[in-house]
This record gives structure tokens, sequence and C-alpha cells, in this order.
């Protein structure tokens, strides 16, 4: 694919809040086949690492979790409800177990499905546990810098399905374009 660069790996070994907000109006690219899918990230949840009740990481490190522990600029691919998956991508230096969750993009290209919330993000994306660690500098799974200038405002809200993470659930970790009508919550 030409066109915009690939977001370097110091992009991503930066705290995850800003990672997340920082984000939002970029392109993530998977090509399948010859096929390049691309969606514009429209809304992101940041985790912040073993402290944080919400993330995976707090139940310490698990064969599940082990690419959160690794280094900046892999993702994250995890099963959930037995039925979806879901992609972060992980954050800060190897060891800081944080990630960002993608929750929602903006169909930009041969996406005809629906892509509002992680597991319809994944699946609109083709995205499964295969790439579970896949570093986001591949040749056909990466994030590009957004093309041109582009304006908004971000919302700030409480992350989604965390209520069990006590004052944690209430922390305004999910970031959204304003007024995007592709996110997946208001």
């Amino acid at each position: 694919m030409t066109g915009p660069n690939k977001l370097p790996r110091s992009f991503y070994d930066r705290d995850p809040i800003q990672v997340a907000r920082e984000l939002l109006g970029m392109r993530l690219v998977h090509v399948i086949d010859g096929v390049t899918r691309v969606g514009r990230i429209v809304e992101t949840e940041a985790y912040l690492g073993p402290h944080d009740l919400a993330a995976h990481s707090a139940r310490g490190r698990t064969p599940r979790t082990e690419v959160m522990f690794g280094p900046p600029g892999h993702a994250y691919v995890y099963f959930i409800y037995g039925m979806y998956f879901c992609m972060n991508v992980v954050t800060q230096p190897e060891g800081m177990a944080s990630a960002v969750l993608l929750r929602a993009l903006e169909p930009i290209q041969n996406l005809d499905v629906k892509s509002s919330g992680p597991g319809l993000l994944c699946k609109a994306m083709g995205i499964d546990k295969s790439l579970n660690g896949r570093d986001l500098l591949s040749k056909d799974f990466f994030v590009t810098e957004s093309t041109g200038v582009e304006k908004f405002t971000i919302m700030k809200r409480p992350r989604v399905g965390v209520d069990y993470a006590g004052s944690w659930a209430r922390r305004l970790l999910r970031f959204y374009i304003k007024g995007n009508g592709h996110v997946s919550r208001r």
C-alpha cells in the first residue's frame, strides 16, 4: 500500500491514554489475499496496566496476556463470549502490560459490514487469533497516519463492559470522535 506512513514503534511506546486519543482518525489496514481493507479509527479505550483492574494484565502474566507484557506496537487479540475477537495495540515499554482497545472503525476501503464495536470491527477487518502478537509494522497489518488535516472533537466516557473493575469502571478512558455515526456507543 502506498500513501500515508505507517505509525512508527515510538508512537506506541507511550502512555496508553495519549496513544488512545491520538489513534483517533488514524487508519487501520489489513491486507488479506491481495485485498486491502481500511478503516478509520473512531473509538478507543485505554487500559493502563496491571494496576488497572479492568485490564486483562491485572490478572497477571498468563498465556492469554503474554502479548500485553511484550514490546509496544504489537496486536493483542483475544476471544470473548465464545464468539468475538477483540484487538488491542500494546503500548509503553516491554513489561508495562498496557494497551489500547480498538472499539470502532469508519469504513474507508473494502469494509462492507458494520464495524462499530470491537467484535464487529475484528470481523469486518478479518482479524482473528492468528494475528495475536503480530507486529503492527508488518507489510500487511498496520496503522497509518490520517490523510490530510482532520479536525474533530474528542469525547471521553467510561469504558464499556468493565463493571467488575469497581472504581476503574467509572474512569473516563474511552475516547471517540464526537458526532461520528460509526461510534459503538455515545
